[in-house]
This record gives structure tokens, sequence and C-alpha cells, in this order.
């Protein structure tokens, strides 16, 4: 058993009949009145995000888990193809317990978090930032804005991104996994 003080980002616990990742977490301390831990909770089960208040000292069930690189191999529908790098193992995962399914790649490596009393998946983290070829862009068109204009672009997975009027079809943008927002465009 953990207390609120052991909290953090990327933790996994048993809560009302299920199993959560803890995505944001806050402790505060207010000038009048107990301690308190305010997070948000995304349910491994279903996707859900749930908002939850700790008080300070609350016990709460952490499920034990390991971390294995896995391969992203395709989709197919709801399910999404993994590969485990060291053993060759395959599994598949439905879409909801990813965090950006549309920003994978085939090929791309990711983690994937696995429960080690029942040795089944439940999350993956993505990397920071991923790489993605830009296949539609219109065409932007200089002097029409003030400041920072942005244009729809579609990506080689199919995501759409809001990137800068400069950017071309063909061109290799950066996009952050945990927004979805462009960071910069890739020189070859």
């Amino acid at each position: 058993m953990a207390s609120t003080s052991d909290i953090k980002n990327g933790l996994c616990i048993k809560y009302n009949n299920d199993i959560y990742k803890i995505i944001e977490f806050l402790h505060v301390k207010p000038g009048k009145g107990p301690a308190f831990v305010r997070t948000k909770l995304r349910s491994l089960s279903n996707g859900k995000v749930l908002d939850n208040t700790f008080s300070a000292g609350h016990k709460i069930e952490e499920v034990r888990v390991e971390n294995h690189k896995f391969q992203f191999l395709y989709p197919e529908g709801d399910e999404f193809h993994f590969m485990n790098t060291e053993s060759f193992e395959q599994i598949s995962l439905n879409k909801n317990i990813l965090d950006s399914p549309d920003l994978l790649k085939e090929g791309e490596s990711v983690m994937v978090s696995i429960n080690t009393e029942t040795d089944l998946p439940l999350s993956v983290d993505m990397p920071a930032s991923v790489i993605l070829e830009v296949t539609y862009a219109e065409p932007g068109v200089k002097g029409n804005t003030a400041t920072n204009a942005t244009k729809s672009a579609t990506v080689e997975t199919g995501a759409q991104i809001n990137v800068p009027l400069f950017i071309n079809e063909g061109d290799k943008i950066k996009i952050d996994t945990t927004t979805g927002n462009y960071m910069e465009r890739v020189k070859e």
C-alpha cells in the first residue's frame, strides 16, 4: 500500500474496482484545513479521464507494472498491433488506451506498461515527440495576416495538425505527442 505522498505521473493504481494511471497531480496545502492531492486519472480499461481528490495520508493501492519496449506494427480497425523488440511476441491493444493513436507511425518504438500480476498490457507511453511528413497542406499566402497565422495540414498518419503558413507538402515536421501541436520543421 502506498500513500498520497507516493503519487507521481505515470503511477498505476487500483481505484473503484478499475486500474487508473495518474496523468496529472497537484499537492495542495491550503492555509486552513488539511492538505490534499488533486489528481487526474485515466482509466486503463476504457480511456475515460476522471478528476479526483485524495486527502493527505490516504492509502492507495499501487499496481506493479513493468515497462517493455515495443514496436508499432500496424492498425486494424480499433486494434493496434505491437511487437516486443526483445522476445518478438506480438500483442494487440485497443485504440482507447493509446494517448495519441493518430500520431503513431508504423515502426515507431513505444514503452508498454504491463501488469506484473496478470501479464496484461495497461498503457502505452509514446515518445515525447514524433517526426512525420506532411502529405497535404493548402498553400499559405504571405501578407494576408498580422502575426502567427496557421493552416491545417494532414500528416502521413492521417492526423490533422495546425502548422505555420510556410509549411508545404513533403516537409517533415516535429509534433509534440502530449498536446498534438506543431513544434518545428525538421531539416533533412
